[in-house]
């Protein structure tokens, strides 16, 4: 069922609602396409024409500590906590999420594959010898901060298909790691402002989530909890992190950017799409309890000629965050729009006093103007045939919503660069779909929408979440007689989440990674995870690719 927009709202608001209607299953979704499943087309890993299925058994939720993948599938590690990735020595970070593979030209099995590494968390003693649940939160030496933040940030792999296997290459030119104590310029209406610092240099990035890719080859990859990282490494700028960063893999030498044109947040994620006029639009999730979906639409238009050089459609345009109550985009622009401008404190001061001040406090700038406090929007990923905008909303205890479900947007006709939208409940978690707290979403060409869980590592195997064992990758048809149905694909080793789904070009392979297996230990000697080399070994960190056997 559809839900309508005060059916939503209450939803949102009204714990004990909002658990029965999950509970019951009443939010699984149904669809009004007459489009019916091709199940009979099954060749490959991955369909061939639109609105068929991939081929296989679905399996059951689990806890064992492997990497389950259905009959028929098997798994490779591409790169892991700690490997080798270029002749000077840098290593692989750690906790991997966000995938991305860039093939060279005219190459489909030869490119650049980014990483993102996001957080140490609970695993830290592995990667500098700290031990933060005997310690505390703040007694780490300078040599453990500089380890802590090298971890962090994202690596750039080159990777080629060699007798059927997806490799690293250890000593290629092109591999780099962006780091913690990588130096950033500064664009947009932020850089150089007093909310900045009155500079346009940053140094570093870290926790590192999900991301997206340019129209002109590079990668974007997004800041969300950084005050996990600020305070136990002692970092005196808080809001030079926050922000969405590009980096131009080709270019060893290239120098970093952070947006703040695009708002700073806890950004999960940034999906890029072209309206029909031309104008970029970049739809993002702030991913927290009761905060807001955004998108920013470009001034100018794209123009393929300038290659790079559209860069610049990420430094000016307008920042806009959801009104889901009345179905509008509120414009987070500070010479337009006078509830920000005549906005006030308590004590009567003014709350911003430029655009640069709204960008670094997004959060309250929505808030003021009315956004809809949301379930942790976390990724936002566009249909390839419809152009509707998934919302990945993980879940949010505080209004009794422990599982979570799938938003989708639909811009008013169809222009994603319009104000006024309309949205369903595409799925929601629970015993109704077999899944709970949804995170990363890709589709593939056929409009399947692949789907990963995370569940938390407290709640992992527990209370309302035991049914559903460790957190899993799921596949969900759109459209046709199963759409909104979950058919569980994958289950992550012990205490990890699978995340950074990621199709090669030919759509043969998908690209995960598995972020911190273990992350339940609490004897380090002891760990609640072996994944993925057994034994006695330690847990480790990485990206994998699956493949058709």
């Amino acid at each position: 069922m559809n839900l309508s927009r005060s059916q939503f709202l209450r939803y949102l608001g009204k714990g004990a609602a909002a658990l029965a209607l999950v509970k019951s299953g009443a939010l699984a979704a149904t669809s009004s396409s007459k489009t019916k499943s091709n199940r009979q087309n099954k060749e490959g890993f991955l369909p061939s024409k639109q609105n068929s299925f991939p081929k296989f058994q679905p399996i059951a939720a689990s806890e064992r500590d492997a990497l389950i993948l259905p009959e028929g599938y098997r798994y490779g590690t591409i790169a892991l906590f700690g490997d080798r990735i270029n002749p000077q020595g840098d290593t692989f970070g750690f906790n991997s999420d966000f995938n991305c593979f860039l093939p060279f030209a005219g190459k489909k099995d030869t490119g650049l594959l980014w990483n993102n590494h996001e957080t140490l968390g609970t695993l830290e003693y592995y990667v500098n010898g700290y031990d933060s649940q005997k310690q505390g939160p703040n007694l780490r030496t300078d040599k453990q901060i500089e380890q802590y933040l090298y971890a962090l940030g994202g690596s750039v792999l080159r990777i080629a298909k060699q007798n059927g296997e997806w490799k690293l290459s250890p000593d290629s030119k092109y591999g780099r790691r962006i780091n913690g104590l990588t130096e950033f310029r500064l664009t947009g209406p932020a850089a150089g402002s007093p909310a900045l610092g009155n500079t346009n240099k940053a140094v570093g990035t870290f926790a590192n989530c999900a991301g997206g890719t340019t129209f002109w080859n590079t990668i974007l990859s997004c800041e969300e909890n950084v005050e996990w990282v600020i305070e136990p490494c002692k970092l005196p700028h808080e809001t030079h992190y926050g922000w969405v960063i590009e980096v131009d893999p080709f270019d060893p030498k290239s120098t970093p950017v952070k947006h703040t044109a695009l708002g700073r947040f806890a950004h999960e994620n940034a999906a890029l799409v072209l309206s029909p006029s031309g104008k970029l639009v970049v739809y993002m999730g702030d991913d927290a309890r009761d905060e807001f979906v955004y998108k920013f639409i470009s001034k100018n238009s794209y123009d393929p000629s300038l290659g790079a050089g559209n860069s610049s459609l990420l430094e000016e345009g307008t920042l806009y965050a959801a009104d889901f109550e009345k179905g509008v985009w509120i414009p987070l622009d500070f010479e337009s729009n006078e509830i920000l401008r005549n906005s006030k404190k308590e004590n009567g001061e003014r709350r911003f006093g430029s655009q640069a001040d709204v960008l670094v406090r997004c959060r309250e700038a929505g808030k003021v103007c009315g956004a809809t406090p949301m379930d942790r929007p976390e990724d936002i990923e566009i249909h390839p045939l419809d152009g509707t905008v998934f919302i990945a909303m993980t879940n949010n205890d505080k209004h009794g919503n422990h599982f979570g479900q799938i938003v989708r947007i639909h811009e008013k006709s169809g222009d994603h660069a319009g104000l006024e939208f309309d949205y369903e409940i595409f799925v929601a978690g629970g015993n109704g779909s077999g899944f709970a707290a949804p995170d990363n979403l890709a589709f593939d060409n056929a409009g399947n929408l692949w789907m990963v869980t995370d569940i938390s590592a407290k709640n992992l195997n527990r209370s309302v979440y035991k049914k559903y064992g460790n957190n899993g990758l799921f596949v969900i048809p759109t459209q046709g007689a199963d759409a909104g149905k979950a058919f569980q694909f994958a289950s992550s080793p012990t205490g990890a989440e699978l995340t950074g789904l990621w199709f090669t070009p030919d759509q043969k392979e998908l690209f995960v990674s598995v972020q911190h297996p273990g992350e339940t230990t609490k004897d380090y000697q002891n760990p609640t995870s072996r994944w993925p080399q057994g034994g006695n070994s330690l847990p480790r960190p990485g990206v994998v690719a699956i493949y058709l056997k």
